[in-house]
């Protein structure tokens, strides 16, 4: 196993993976930290949990919009065949629901 440092919209998080998935995190972690900057710079002060809470939301629209394309022809269907892509998807899928969660826990 192998610890992996992400910076997420400024802050540092270390993350465990199989070895030989660092790469691969690291791209994740690039995208879930483009996506913390453009929610947080259109919303102000987000908590930490709000924050990537927004990130999430606006990966899984992108996915969602990806997934709708793919379906009405707009995206080559390979993509939906691509392991990593779907990989990309369940690892999305995933955080989105733990970033829900941890919202829901912080609200009551």
């Amino acid at each position: 196993m192998a610890d992996v440092r992400l910076l997420i919209a400024g802050r540092e998080y270390i993350v465990t993976c199989k070895d030989g998935e660092e790469p691969r995190l690291h791209t994740l972690g690039n995208m879930v930290d483009e996506m913390a900057r453009e929610a947080g710079g259109s919303s102000g002060g987000l908590n930490e949990s709000r924050l990537l809470l927004f990130s999430a939301l606006l990966l899984a629209d992108k996915l969602h919009d990806s997934k709708s394309s793919s379906v009405n022809g707009g995206v080559p269907t390979q993509a939906a065949d691509d392991p990593a892509f779907n990989q990309a998807v369940v690892a999305l899928e995933k955080l989105a629901d733990r970033i829900e969660s941890l919202a829901d826990r912080l609200e009551e």
